[in-house]
């Protein structure tokens, strides 16, 4: 924890626009860095919880493809990298719902 003259200092730094907590980009002050930060982290640890480590990894593999011109999904079409959708959508679901009721949920979208 950094003392009351510390926090001062990168507060100022922080209104002269420099981000000085990891994952803070955004923030006007320290707390909000540190805020933001911290809601980021909780954000992507509840996803992962949501989707299951192989759903979210398969989520970073597609995002990791993206660029300023295109998609993650363009691209690994274009360039032939198999991103398996279902596989990823039957995990969430699964864990979501349980497992009868996603086959049930399934079943009903094929109808």
């Amino acid at each position: 924890m950094a003392s009351g003259q510390e926090r001062s200092q990168l507060d100022r730094k922080v209104r002269e626009g420099e981000t000085v907590v990891p994952g803070g980009t955004g923030g006007t002050n320290l707390q909000a860095q540190e805020n933001l930060a911290e809601g980021r982290s909780r954000g992507g640890q509840t996803r992962k919880e949501q989707m299951g480590e192989e759903g979210y990894r398969e989520m970073g593999r597609k995002g990791g493809l993206s660029t300023n011109d295109e998609s993650g999904g363009e691209r690994a079409a274009r360039e032939s990298i198999d991103i398996d959708r279902v596989q990823v959508q039957d995990q969430v679901l699964d864990q979501s719902l349980g497992p009868a009721t996603a086959a049930a949920q399934r079943s009903a979208w094929l109808l």
